[in-house]
């Protein structure tokens, strides 16, 4: 298969990439590979809103950026946060276009909401599903373009480079090339040489080497292992946010129910076993403190009470007022026999975000050429060592229209082999499965899986200590030596490769985690309890 524009992933990046080639390109021809239904995405389970200087009576752009870079504690690109927040009104603009409606006022302007780390208030929202109604605007937006092609159940394996063509490619390999992707195609159960002239990696997050995440099943890491298999540049994965609120339900493992933030924008208050609003006693901002503040604070309660989760309490919200708001979390609550007008919500942190990923440039180019990556697998510099709450969708939006600026303007759409020759004279090999044969028992990945994500959680947390990280690294290599022996003889399957690609994830946080020796951001060693003076990213 060739196509012109290939895009890995159908979030809210991968989409508006795609619909924005499309609508310039007419002529040319843009793929967009998922690996299960198309609208089942990170961007899908966003609840709390995007964030934007809309009011510019009461905000403004110099506000933005300086909260962003309060919340990145100095590891912040000061270009690209004046980018993104500058940028990003316009993206917003463009999805309200689009279709997006977004919650309004009754005189009709919209309503603006306030999360930890903002100094105003700047969130716009749809309920508490945010991520879904943006997904949907785009997906129909994407229906009426009649060069676009979105294949659903298609499982990229990795990105086609030299290596492939025989070529020994190291991370000092100069002009790296991308060519396209392996696919399992999940219907026909067949593995698929895809080539393209530009290739956008839009593949999310990988909050699934966790055993408790926000994130939903698909969130395995992979355009990040295929980079980093491909001698790609990563950077700075030791920043894992935790979201201080997931909803806490006994034996609950994998994904957990979200309580957004903007609950506490709107006057939700953290409260320990014995009652007590805790959050004055860590930080002036209290409730609203960045997330790794709140995170940390919350573990830090728990372990000083000895509970496996704090409370948010809801109960002074009038009940009107949540369930305008809020009416998924609400109904979820009350699914389980949690009235909020009563009974206050039990939560815990959980693995949410990456805010480290794919290294990319102000234009979304990876140091792969033609290829680029948009969204939470990328670390394009706006996040530095914490996100701030509601840029991620932001983000995404601007760097996917820089992607796209770039990808048609500079790159020469090739249907071109790296020898000059055609594609279809590139040499390229098809995917070989000779001497493979079906696992004979699935448990040898579930368990291993089960085994990362324990690891991963008690180990490589909130809170970590070189002990404890030199720990998951001996694991690590035990797991990587029994799942490399078991690829190289059994037929891949999206489980196999997935836990693949969580053991390459995991490995490279606790890599990077190994080398910050200070603590900074989402990333706290009790070992370096301090920052150290020089400020530096970790690029893998």
């Amino acid at each position: 298969m060739q196509t012109d524009f290939l895009v890995i992933g159908s979030g809210i990046a991968g989409l508006t990439y795609a619909l924005k080639v499309a609508q310039d390109c007419p002529d040319k021809t843009v793929t967009i590979f998922t690996k299960t239904q198309s609208d089942e995405t990170n961007t899908k389970y966003a609840q709390g809103g995007i964030a934007g200087v809309m009011d510019a009576d009461n905000d403004s752009f110099e506000k933005h950026i300086e909260d962003t870079l309060i919340a990145g504690d100095g590891l912040c690109n000061r270009q690209t946060v004046e980018i993104v927040v500058k940028e990003g009104v316009q993206r917003i603009h463009e999805i309200i276009e689009w279709g997006a409606q977004f919650d309004k006022e009754p005189d009709g302007d919209y309503k603006l909401g306030k999360e930890g780390g903002h100094s105003e208030f700047r969130i716009l929202h749809h309920k508490d599903v945010t991520g879904k109604e943006m997904e949907r605007a785009l997906l129909e937006a994407i229906k009426k373009a009649e060069n676009i092609q979105l294949i659903s159940h298609c499982f990229v394996l990795d990105i086609i480079t030299q290596h492939h063509l025989g070529y020994l490619v190291t991370k000092s390999t100069p002009d790296i090339e991308c060519y396209g992707v392996y696919v399992l195609n999940l219907q026909t159960n067949k593995i698929e040489t895809v080539t393209a002239g530009v290739t956008l990696l839009a593949t999310g997050g990988n909050g699934q080497v966790y055993r408790t995440t926000t994130n939903p099943a698909i969130a395995t890491g992979d355009g990040v292992a295929m980079v980093y298999r491909a001698k790609g540049r990563i950077e700075n994965m030791e920043f894992i946010q935790f979201h201080p609120t997931a909803l806490y339900e006994p034996g609950v493992r994998g994904q957990s129910f979200l309580i957004t933030e903007a609950v506490r924008g709107d006057g939700g208050i953290l409260r320990n076993h014995a009652g007590e609003a805790f959050m004055e006693r860590y930080d002036e901002r209290k409730d609203l403190a960045p997330r790794d503040i709140v995170a940390r604070a919350i573990d830090n309660e728990m372990k000083v009470n000895g509970t496996e989760h704090v409370y948010l309490d809801c109960r002074h919200f009038s009940k009107e007022k949540f369930t305008e708001h809020f009416p998924n979390i609400y109904a979820k609550c009350l699914s389980i026999g949690i009235d909020i007008t009563k009974h206050m919500i039990p939560v815990a942190p959980a693995a949410h975000y990456s805010c480290g990923g794919i290294k990319t440039d102000e234009w979304g180019r990876t140091s792969i050429k033609n290829l680029y990556a948009a969204g939470e697998c990328a670390s394009t510099g706006l996040h530095g060592a914490n996100r701030l709450a509601s840029n991620s969708l932001l983000e995404a939006m601007v760097f996917a229209h820089r992607a796209y600026k770039d990808s048609v303007s500079n790159v020469v759409l090739r249907k071109a082999s790296p020898s000059g020759g055609g594609l279809e004279g590139a040499g390229i090999p098809d995917w070989k499965t000779d001497g493979t044969t079906s696992p004979k028992e699935m448990i040898l990945i579930t368990q291993s899986v089960k085994e990362l994500k324990l690891l991963m959680s008690d180990y490589v947390g909130i809170v970590r200590n070189n002990e404890r990280l030199h720990r998951a690294m001996k694991r690590l290599d035990l797991l990587f030596a029994e799942t490399e022996e078991l690829y190289k003889k059994t037929i891949v399957s999206p489980q196999l490769c997935e836990l693949r690609n969580m053991i390459t994830v995991a490995y490279v946080i606790v890599k990077s985690a190994e080398f910050r020796q200070e603590s900074r951001g989402l990333h706290f060693n009790t070992d370096y309890p301090g920052k150290s003076e020089m400020v530096q990213n970790i690029v893998l």
